[in-house]
């Protein structure tokens, strides 16, 4: 038996994963143990857990893999600094992270004394580790991979061709150019300063009109071959040190635009000015640069490689929006991207990378993201009856309901009277997104929904969109698109005539980033979505992330606690239903 432990460290979304045989066993992202957005450094509770759910001990794990290999690139990285001559402070920074990634061996012996790894530890370049990360748990035999980020190992893209289990790098673009600066930079501009927060600006895009596309080209450039570059007026990172916080927290980083991308655009948005519309116009033109430099990249590929198969990684990957319109602006016809296509994904990449260096064949694709930890029905039952003072003191009774069509039924009928729901079952997602196991369910058809969640527990932006899930079969009827999306990964334009029927799924521009539901892989969540379409004749409900500023609930204790604090309706823990009746 060949066991690898997967390992994204000292990024944002620290995560672990297992692999056994070539077969992926768990899956889980530091920040839902730590209940800390994003958490960035070492993920010991995670990969606790990883080991843990398999029966294991450290000392049992024959490979360790961390998507990270400060060696690579070395040559550009000694180039760089040479030529452009940055301050000091930056090349001094960087030497001090690489000094601290590599000491995995002390962080494993520092978190598990008693478990000592006996086994080999492997350190995967950052993209190479994202390629791998898409395309070895495809379903694709072939097919051109791409990965487009921020920064890791001093390259911000790399993008070749997989074929079995091999995958042959064409290119790579280096700092400090990136697309993933780019967005992030503009993000901070917007008035927007959270990592992880360049999801606002694609959900604020369609509210506005491309008005700025001139100067955004002139912020990045593009190449016929694909390839593409920062202006460098307009960015702080490329002559000096931008603050990163990357340790044991959520990660925070320092303004990355200079004073001259104010000069081009206007004076920055503070986080709490109000939005005004040329903000929204702005936003438009940041998403539209995006998605013109990325079907740039893409089209040059299919010239060079040809196919209908394209695998897409990196944070950027994490572009719903750029991601939908691939088969509407490339000749590509397939596309997959996995359920954490950020950085989190590189544990996935990491550990897949070394199974196959060993020789090792491909696995089973993975084709659902239900990864994590998972609860039975007496920590269920323990839970309640320790709290079932509090649960009557709010208001709530409990009812177990052990037939499986009788449960959906009720939370379906429950959804169709406008209630909230909370729904928890099974093993929690891998990646950022709920998919039906750690989800908040309402209805599709009321107008009212955004504002009713909005109110009762997410409390987030008004431009922000809710996601349908929708039965795989019915997407076609549905969608202009067709396609498996499990991931809520693509976003798709809802046919015109549709609009009406759903509104709170239907953002501003006419599209939704659907998650398609089918009965394989997630056959509660399926009956469930089946029995509301035979009380509403919609196939979907909206489903949204089940937390309240926080990560999504991992636990069913955090479940009941987001539960008890919001005004959510109902709440169903496996077989449970609570029902706040005052």
């Amino acid at each position: 038996m060949s066991t690898i432990l997967g390992i994204n460290a000292f990024h944002g979304d620290s995560a672990a994963c297992l692999v056994i045989d070539g077969k992926l066993v768990a899956a889980a992202e530091e920040e839902r143990f730590r209940r800390i957005k994003h958490w960035a450094g070492f993920p010991s509770q995670a990969i606790a857990w990883c080991l843990e759910n398999s029966g294991l001990q450290l000392s049992d794990v024959d490979h360790v893999a961390i998507n990270q290999d400060s060696s690579a690139n070395l040559g550009k990285k000694v180039a760089y600094t040479l030529l452009k001559r940055p301050d000091l402070s930056l090349v001094l920074d960087r030497i001090r992270n690489k000094r601290e990634r590599d000491g995995i061996d002390t962080h494993l012996a520092r978190a598990f004394p008693d478990q000592p790894f006996r086994g080999k530890l492997h350190a995967v370049e950052h993209h190479v580790a994202h390629l791998s990360s898409a395309f070895h748990v495809s379903p694709f035999d072939e097919a051109v991979v791409v990965s487009v980020d921020g920064f890791g190992d001093f390259a911000s893209a790399a993008w070749g061709y997989g074929k079995g289990s091999e995958i042959t790098v064409d290119e790579r673009v280096y700092f400090p150019h990136s697309l993933g600066i780019f967005y992030q930079a503009l993000t901070q501009y917007l008035g927007f300063p959270n990592y992880g927060d360049e999801y606002k600006v694609m959900g604020l895009a369609p509210y506005g009109k491309p008005e700025s596309i001139g100067a955004m080209r002139q912020i990045v450039n593009l190449e016929s071959n694909g390839e593409f570059s920062l202006s460098p007026q307009y960015f702080r990172h490329i002559k000096e040190k931008v603050e990163y916080e990357w340790e044991n927290g959520s990660p925070s980083v320092g303004t990355l635009f200079t004073p001259a991308l104010e000069s081009l655009l206007g004076p920055a948005r503070k986080k709490d000015d109000p939005l005004e519309h040329k903000h929204k116009d702005i936003a438009r033109s940041v998403q539209a640069m995006y998605e013109e430099a990325f079907f740039n990249l893409l089209n040059a590929l299919h010239k060079k490689h040809g196919g209908d198969a394209v695998c897409v990684a990196g944070g950027c990957g994490m572009n719903s929006v750029a991601n939908g319109k691939i088969t509407l602006y490339t000749p590509f016809k397939r596309v997959y991207v996995q359920s954490a296509a950020g950085d989190a994904g590189g544990a996935i990449g990491a550990a897949y990378s070394v199974h196959h260096s060993l020789g090792g064949k491909r696995a089973e694709p993975m084709l659902h993201a239900y990864l994590g930890p998972g609860c039975d029905a007496k920590e269920i039952d323990a839970l309640l009856d320790a709290r079932k003072a509090e649960i009557a003191d709010a208001g709530c009774t409990v009812e177990r309901v052990d037939d499986e069509a009788s449960l959906c039924a009720q939370t379906a009928r429950a959804v169709s009277e406008g209630k909230v729901v909370g729904w928890f079952q099974g093993r929690m997602e891998w990646g950022p997104r709920a998919l039906g196991n750690r989800s908040i369910l309402g209805d599709p058809r009321r107008a009212d929904m955004k504002d009713i969640l909005n109110l009762k527990i997410k409390r987030r932006e008004s431009f922000r969109p809710f996601a349908p899930s929708v039965l795989r079969e019915a997407v076609p009827e549905w969608f202009e698109l067709d396609g498996d999306v499990p991931f809520m990964m693509q976003v798709y334009p809802i046919r015109a005539e549709k609009h009406a029927a759903i509104p709170a799924v239907t953002h501003v521009d006419g599209s939704g980033r659907l998650q398609t539901v089918d009965a394989a892989t997630n056959p509660r969540y399926y009956r469930l979505i089946s029995a509301f379409k035979e009380i509403s004749g919609v196939p979907m409900v909206l489903n949204t992330s089940f937390n309240e500023n926080e990560p999504v609930v991992c636990k069913p204790v955090e479940a009941l606690d987001c539960f008890l604090r919001t005004k959510m309706d109902l709440l169903v823990l496996g077989n449970v239903m609570v029902r706040r009746v005052a």
